[in-house]
């Protein structure tokens, strides 16, 4: 398989990306070759750090620009055809690799792939999703800030994109559809939120009801449903609740000087160990990354991308969709 690394998007590019591609080459199978784009000279001189690995599992695709995060992403697109995020994926449209990851501006990279790759047939809207460990496992949060204004329809869109990512990354056969509310009652909610509600209760999937905020971290349900607005809030909150608590833990250890193994702790709150957020229902594999990721997230990312390739996700996408909007047609 081949995936294609945007080298210059993240805070430290393109040091960061490129160990994060040493480290999966490392530490992957051998059909593993990566497209790494960006900066030609830069990219060479990083990769020269590491001459243990061999260059004929690296290509590297040079691409002068870039779009930096200020930018309006609409106009970054069309006006910078030479840039990382354009040139990875029009390499993925093409199909000349089989993924594409980028740590540089979400909204270009997501403007990118729905310009260049396009959503999947019966795909209204593509979602981010974003994993949250839970006290018994992980949840997928869909959406994590694509959309901000969504209706019931797209939701529901959504919670069949996340039972697909769910059963093919995830492991999980028949995973538990929650929808992200203020109460756990049918009638709690806005208006969009109740349609919501009533689609999913009768949909074929294996909706659990509405899910309150302090219900997540229990793993009530596998996916969380949500729009992207509140989405959003949701994940940042989630992700300064778990520095915090990190900071706390890491005080207390020092402070009362005693030798406490914190690791597995660490693991499960550090978003780096989960890869990316992946832009679901696109034609195509696209994981975005934080632009602060160090090289560990980037190493997981190229991992996830791996294993929506292996399991063909793509394709399971389009077929549950197709279904859903035949289904609809029907009706």
């Amino acid at each position: 398989m081949r995936i294609a690394l945007d080298a210059m998007g993240s805070d430290r590019a393109p040091a960061i990306e490129v160990e994060g591609a040493i480290g999966a080459l490392r530490s992957m199978g051998d059909d593993l070759q990566l497209v790494v784009v960006g900066d030609r000279e830069r990219i060479d001189a990083e990769l020269g750090r590491y001459p243990g690995i061999g260059r004929d599992r690296i290509e590297v695709v040079h691409a002068p620009q870039r779009i930096e995060m200020g930018e309006s992403p609409a106009q970054a697109i069309r006006r910078k055809p030479d840039s990382s995020i354009v040139v990875g994926l029009n390499l993925h449209k093409r199909r000349e690799v089989d993924a594409f990851i980028s740590a540089g501006s979400t909204g270009a990279v997501m403007a990118g792939s729905l310009v260049i790759l396009g959503p999947l047939p019966g795909v209204d809207r593509p979602p981010v999703g974003a994993i949250l460990p839970t006290s018994r496992g992980h949840t997928l949060l869909i959406d994590a800030g694509a959309n901000i204004d969504t209706r019931p329809q797209q939701r529901l869109q959504f919670a069949h994109l996340g039972t697909t990512y769910a059963q093919d990354l995830m492991g999980i056969e028949r995973p538990r559809i929650g929808l992200l509310n203020i109460g756990e009652e049918p009638e709690k909610g806005d208006e969009q939120t109740l349609l919501t509600y009533q689609l999913l209760r009768e949909s074929t999937l294996n909706f659990v009801g509405n899910i309150e905020g302090r219900d997540i971290i229990d793993h009530k349900c596998d996916v969380l449903v949500s729009d992207g607005f509140a989405g959003n809030v949701l994940l940042k909150f989630y992700e300064s609740v778990t520095g915090f608590i990190l900071d706390l833990l890491r005080k207390e250890v020092e402070e009362a000087e005693v030798e406490l193994d914190l690791s597995r702790i660490f693991r499960i709150l550090d978003y780096t160990e989960y890869g990316g957020a992946p832009l679901l229902g696109v034609n195509g594999v696209v994981i975005i990354c934080h632009g602060g990721s160090p090289p560990k997230a980037v190493t997981n990312a190229i991992r996830v991308a791996a294993q929506a390739i292996e399991r063909d996700m793509t394709t399971h996408m389009q077929n549950r969709i197709g279904k859903l909007h035949g289904a609809q047609g029907a009706t």
